[in-house]
């Protein structure tokens, strides 16, 4: 059923055993988490259930880690973002299957590496980068031995730990609102986290219908957003929208009986704002600016986090 929901800190504990399985592929992948990013994760991915053997696209992905978990659990992860990843770092290949779903979407590690050494890298992480690629190509070759033409463009390596499955992950740098490679009703389901809110409210629509597009009969699209209790306004700092109840039940076309919990805005920012586990474990990055959603890591939301979920009619 369609619904929007304000996203409560109970969802930490309500999901825990998820919320440190994150944790811990985004230390092995070396990434950190926006201040409510692990919110977003356990209720998108709480809604996903099972994804193994399914198509999904994480919308907006960069290199996050939503796209890295949903491969590990066997999902083939269509990775769109407006921002190109053609030379992805090698810790992330290493994880699961990558490829690029056009042929600029991603560069062989050989060709990364050269652009690596051109855009001024340190001489420590060029060298860092070879023995990791070489390495790399190394034990492919002693676990499934490839015919030359194929290792140049191989990114098969698993990570050791991940889960087994039949995942991977396919590169697709392109906008949201203009997914022209990708055929009408043709994925299981569509995951946006903490992207769609780039878009202003009179755009949102126009970036849903796309989402909406692609998805099969049955499908659903899961997206994280930031929450306005009277009127939308612009989140300078994290240079993202913050939406009313009323511009996203228009955006995202639901009726008005899809349930909503905005009735509970502050009761929920209290909590949120109260919330020691976020307070006490800010991302690094947070500190050394005041140009983010944490200046300079005080702990101080002036938004919070409401998931929107919308199911596309028909069956297949």
């Amino acid at each position: 059923m369609d619904k929007i929901e304000i996203l409560s800190v109970d969802l930490l504990d309500r999901y825990r055993p998820l919320v440190e399985e994150l944790k811990d592929i985004a230390r092995q992948l070396q990434l950190e988490f926006g201040w409510h990013y692990l919110l977003d994760l356990a209720w998108i991915l709480s809604h996903l259930g099972d994804v193994k053997g399914k198509v999904i696209m994480d919308a907006g992905a960069g290199t996050g880690v939503l796209q890295w978990v949903l491969a590990a659990h066997g999902a083939t992860v269509l990775s769109v973002d407006r921002s190109s990843r053609a030379d992805l770092p090698w810790r992330f290949r290493r994880w699961t299957k990558v490829k690029g779903l056009r042929t600029s979407d991603l560069n062989s590690p050989l060709k990364a590496l050269w652009n690596s050494v051109h855009k001024g890298r340190s001489l420590k992480s060029r060298l860092g980068f070879v023995k990791q690629v070489m390495g790399g190509f190394w034990r492919t070759a002693r676990v499934t031995p490839l015919p030359r033409s194929e290792l140049h463009e191989s990114h098969t390596l698993s990570h050791r730990e991940r889960v087994k499955g039949e995942g991977g992950v396919w590169i697709y740098n392109q906008d949201l609102s203009q997914l022209l490679d990708i055929p009408d009703n043709s994925l299981d389901a569509v995951a946006a986290l903490s992207a769609l809110e780039h878009n202003p409210p009179e755009r949102l629509p126009e970036v849903v219908r796309e989402l909406m597009r692609v998805l099969k009969p049955g499908g659903i699209l899961l997206a994280t957003l930031g929450a306005a209790s009277d009127r939308d306004w612009f989140h300078e700092p994290s240079q993202g929208w913050c939406y009313t109840e009323t511009t996203l039940r228009r955006a995202f076309e639901l009726a008005h009986a899809a349930p909503s919990n905005y009735d509970r805005y502050d009761e929920l920012m209290q909590a949120l704002r109260n919330c020691a586990e976020l307070r006490d474990n800010l991302a690094a990055f947070y500190f050394r600016s005041g140009d983010n959603g944490m200046p300079w890591g005080k702990w101080d939301p002036q938004y919070q986090s409401v998931g929107v979920l919308k199911v596309k009619a028909g069956s297949e």
